[in-house]
C-alpha cells in the first residue's frame, strides 16, 4: 500500500480520537483541532519512518509535546488566580461532564496531559512515561497532584466520567 493511502486511512480510522484527546487536553475545540492537525502533519513527515502499529502512540507523543511546548511561549502563558469559578452542584450526566472538563482546564498543562493519557486514553503509567519521555515516578506525581487538584475544585465526592465527549 502506498504511504498516502496508509496515511489517509489511519487519520480516517483515529482522527476523531485524537482529536478528542486534544479537546480534552486543551479545553477548547479550536485549539483541539489546531493541535491534532499539527501532530497530523509532524507524523505526515515521519510516516516512512513510523510503524503502523506504532502510529496511535506516536501520535499522542506529539499531540503531547506540542501542547506543552506551545504553553511554554510567553504568550500563552497561563495567569494564575486565588479566585476559583464558582462550582455549583452538579444537577445530571451532562453537568458533570462540564464540570470534568472546567476542572482539567484548571489544571497546569504537565498534569491535565497525563490525566488525559492516564484516564482517557487508558494508557498505563509506563505507556504515559514512554510518550512524554518522563520517569514513571514522575508519571505519577503529576497524576497524584492533577487528582488532588480535580478533588479540591469538585468536591471529595465527585464522579470523574470515563465517557466519550459529545
Amino acid at each position: 500500500m502506498a504511504r498516502d493511502e496508509e496515511f489517509t486511512q489511519f487519520v480516517v480510522a483515529r482522527g476523531p480520537a485524537l482529536r478528542r484527546t486534544a479537546y480534552l487536553m486543551t479545553g477548547h475545540w479550536a485549539d483541539a483541532e489546531d493541535l491534532t492537525q499539527t501532530a497530523f502533519s509532524r507524523l505526515y513527515l515521519a510516516w516512512p519512518r513510523v510503524r503502523v502499529d506504532g502510529a496511535e502512540g506516536y501520535a499522542r507523543m506529539i499531540l503531547a509535546r506540542s501542547l506543552v511546548d506551545a504553553r511554554r511561549r510567553f504568550w500563552h502563558r497561563e495567569r494564575p488566580t486565588s479566585a476559583l469559578p464558582e462550582q455549583p452542584g452538579p444537577t445530571d450526566l451532562a453537568e458533570d461532564r462540564l464540570d470534568l472538563r472546567r476542572a482539567l482546564a484548571l489544571l497546569p498543562t504537565s498534569q491535565r496531559v497525563v490525566l488525559v493519557l492516564r484516564f482517557w486514553d487508558d494508557l498505563t503509567v509506563q505507556e504515559v512515561a514512554d510518550v512524554l519521555r518522563l520517569s514513571p515516578g514522575t508519571v505519577k506525581s503529576r497524576t497524584s497532584r492533577g487528582l488532588n487538584a480535580m478533588r479540591s475544585v469538585m468536591g471529595p465526592d465527585a464522579v470523574l466520567i470515563h465517557e466519550e465527549v459529545q
